[in-house]
């Protein structure tokens, strides 16, 4: 069956659950993208209850849910390998001086290590008051390297735009395994955009956020630390990406290698996209007891336009 990708745009706010727990709904913005006749594609990785990938399920496997309601899975397919692209957003803010600078720089150079410079991509990103783009999507992964060696840390941190800017650039790659990978201490302090904006820019092409954090500020009295981190773990999570905390190398080669699975080995499911407009909630689940799936969290139907006539 011949299909297209659908046109959405998608735009989230954190609220408060009863709990305290964030959750997200749907906020009205104007339509970036026209949503037409399409499918949603979802992407998902599967873990089982000892945190393992698992590689052998099939179409049937599957459920998804959409609103609560049980939505017929059009296309599928597993694939266990092929090229990754990655945009990865280095903090070089002030807080990221000395011990933490080079923490980071050496895990985005373990990550490198973990590619294939003979079919995968990569370009960096670097914020701290203003975001730039340093190296093109290249397979040249020096180029990577040269420009971090040049990185200094200073001024104000732009995480969210950083993180905003990385997801739009790698949504326009060709490989349907993309993702953006954030290095940081999760302080944002001066960024134009908000945490929904980033929601809204990355679900909306379906690229993971994969957050790296650098020796986060652990003192109790931090509250605004501690809110910032639990934002870009639920950033995370309703991409379909995830939050880890890098502390020593042991820790982020364990962490880079469980990433790199996951983006080399995924399932792609595709539904048929709603024709009302509105926030349509997705839950993808298996139907294989003690495992655990992540994907996005769901999409938004832009309202059409009427057309005037005349």
């Amino acid at each position: 069956m011949k299909s297209s990708i659908v046109s959405l745009y998608v735009s989230f706010a954190v609220v408060a659950g009863a709990a305290g727990t964030p959750r997200l709904r749907a906020q009205e913005r104007p339509p970036m993208f026209t949503a037409g006749v399409a499918l949603v594609p979802i992407t998902a990785v599967v873990r089982d209850s000892r945190s393992r990938i698992v590689r052998d399920l099939e179409r049937h496997d599957f459920q998804v849910l959409e609103n609560s309601q049980p939505r017929q899975i059009v296309e599928f397919r597993s694939t266990d390998h092929g090229p990754v692209s990655l945009a990865f957003v280095f903090d070089t803010s002030g807080s990221m001086h000395g011990r933490k600078l080079e923490r980071a720089k050496d895990v985005v150079t373990r990550l490198l290590q973990q590619m294939d410079e003979t079919a995968d991509e990569a370009a960096l990103f670097t914020f701290d008051k203003e975001v730039s783009q340093q190296t093109p999507f290249s397979s040249d992964f020096s180029s990577i390297r040269q420009a971090l060696d040049r990185a200094p840390a200073w001024g104000l941190t732009s995480m969210y735009d950083g993180i905003a800017m990385a997801a739009e650039r790698v949504g326009t790659r060709q490989r349907q395994r993309r993702a953006v990978v954030v290095v940081t201490d999760c302080l944002d302090t001066s960024s134009d955009r908000t945490l929904h904006d980033v929601y809204a820019v990355a679900s909306a092409i379906e690229v993971p956020v994969y957050i790296m954090a650098v020796d986060p500020p652990t003192d109790s009295s931090s509250r605004t630390a501690t809110r910032a981190s639990a934002g870009l773990a639920d950033l995370a999570f309703e991409t379909g990406g995830d939050l880890k905390y890098v502390t020593t190398p042991e820790n982020a080669d364990r962490t880079i290698a469980a990433m790199m699975t996951e983006l080399r080995q995924q399932y792609f499911i595709a539904i048929e996209a709603a024709q009302a407009s509105g926030w349509h909630r997705l839950d993808v689940t298996t139907r294989r007891k003690d495992t655990t799936v992540r994907a996005r969290g769901g999409y938004l139907v832009a309202s059409r336009t009427p057309r005037n006539s005349d």
